[in-house]
Order: C-alpha cells, then structure tokens, then sequence
C-alpha cells in the first residue's frame, strides 16, 4: 500500500501520517460491542523534511503543494464481507511519535520551545493534485 499525498503546509516542517483501518459492520452477530469497531491495519509516518530523499532534511516551502509518498509496505490483510475501508491521514502520531514543532530546525531533538509553532496543514485533492492510496488486491 502506498499512499500519494499533495500537501501544504504554512510551516516549514510537517509529519504525514496515513492509516488504513477495517471498520466493522454496525451490527456485528454473536459481538454486540464489536458493532463499528474500527481496527488499524496498517500505518506509518513519514517526517516533511525528507521531501528530497532521506538522505537530508530539508525546509518544506510555505504553502506550496509538494508531492509526498508514503509507503506503508507490504500488509497481507483481508476484509471480511460487509467490512468496509477507511484512510486517515493526519499531522502528529504524539504520543507514539515525537512532536514534529512545525518550524524546521535542523534536529527536532534538538528543539526548542520557541521553535515550536502553529502551522495549518492541507492535503489537496482534485485533477491537479490528485492525492490517492494504491492498495493492491490479491484473490
């Protein structure tokens, strides 16, 4: 499963987060309390500051649509009859994930408080920026 993603940001830095999730039928037989259970099947994280490559981090331009791929490797998975499927994609993992302060700076261990600031993230979705999930299928 890979995700693409077009996004912007009006910081300098940001964390794309995409999940997929098994939602459960509303009326689950024999499990009442399993109605609309949503189980995460597969996720992962991928840090705005390796937009060139993993090999340096660098500053995301402000509110500039900027093509993501995020791999969530290979997930043998299947949805049950009725199941239906769900992609979230958010900005923070916290607490699983350190918080990512938004400004870039060049080690987010690193980071101070003031570095830390509000940013508004956007993924983009039409015939220019056609952000989409490809899961393949196997019978």
């Amino acid at each position: 499963m890979v995700a693409h993603l077009f996004a912007s940001t009006t910081g300098t830095d940001a964390d794309w987060v995409v999940k997929l999730i098994d939602v459960y039928p509303e009326q689950v037989d024999g499990n009442p309390r399993m109605g609309g259970f949503q189980l995460i099947v597969n996720a992962d994280i991928l840090r705005g500051r390796y937009w060139k490559g993993f090999d340096r981090a660098t500053p995301l331009p402000p509110n500039a649509v900027v093509p993501f791929t995020i791999d969530l490797h290979q997930q043998l998975y299947r949805f049950l009859k009725g199941h239906r499927v769900m992609v979230q994609v958010q900005s923070t993992w916290f607490p699983l994930y350190d918080r990512n302060p938004q400004h870039f700076v060049p080690n987010i261990f690193d980071a101070m408080p003031s570095n830390f600031r509000i940013a508004e993230h956007r993924v983009w979705r039409s015939a220019r920026y056609p952000s989409h999930v490809v899961v393949s299928e196997v019978r």
